[in-house]
């Protein structure tokens, strides 16, 4: 989800950064009159010396009682648009560890990272599946597993789910004193390159 949040923000700063570079680019360079077209009524540049806000248009709200605040409104807004983006940059959903009832009262702590690695090395052993991911999210005592598998062009995925489920998880969770692993297994095919038949 972060990631396509990600995405749809720089590509719309993106657009809007392209369209104003446009805008300044046709206007400062005279292309309208170079190259011989007309450019709208409402295009804020049609000249090498236009500007983007006149002496007028810059002064026209300071007299009145409503301009200032909405102005510190609307940059404190963005301020904190921008804190709250940043922070939740930051922030992992990732475990790093997992509480194991040892037998002993005393319990053991296993390493997120660790369980994650062994899911991802017997995923890979799979036939069918070329490469592999796992993280691990939820809670010490409740954790969950998502995979991302990059399947082979002549992998079975019905295969590969089965196995994944009844041996992988299964092994994974007992090793981890856990009575079952609830994963979400997304897959993707791998590009690859065309063999040539001779």
């Amino acid at each position: 989800m972060r990631a396509t949040l990600n995405r749809i923000l720089l590509a719309l700063v993106g657009l809007i950064l392209l369209i104003a570079g446009l805008a300044v680019l046709v206007g400062s360079l005279d292309l309208q009159r170079r190259w011989g077209f007309t450019l709208p009524s409402w295009w804020p540049f049609t000249g090498p010396k236009d500007v983007l806000l006149t002496a007028r248009d810059r002064t026209r709200y300071r007299g009145d009682g409503w301009w200032w605040p909405t102005v510190l409104g609307v940059l404190g807004a963005v301020v904190l648009a921008a804190l709250w983006w940043l922070l939740a940059q930051s922030r992992s959903h990732r475990l790093r560890q997992l509480r194991i009832d040892s037998g002993d009262g005393q319990g053991a702590v296993l390493r997120g990272r660790a369980l994650e690695d062994v899911l991802v090395a017997e995923t890979q052993e799979l036939d069918g599946v070329d490469r592999a991911d796992a993280i691990l999210t939820g809670t010490r005592t409740a954790p969950r597993a998502r995979l991302t598998l990059g399947l082979a062009p002549h992998a079975a995925p019905d295969s590969v789910i089965s196995r994944l489920d009844t041996d992988i998880l299964q092994r994974a969770g007992a090793s981890a004193g856990l009575p079952h692993l609830p994963a979400e297994a997304r897959l993707r095919a791998v590009k690859h390159r065309a063999t040539r038949v001779s």
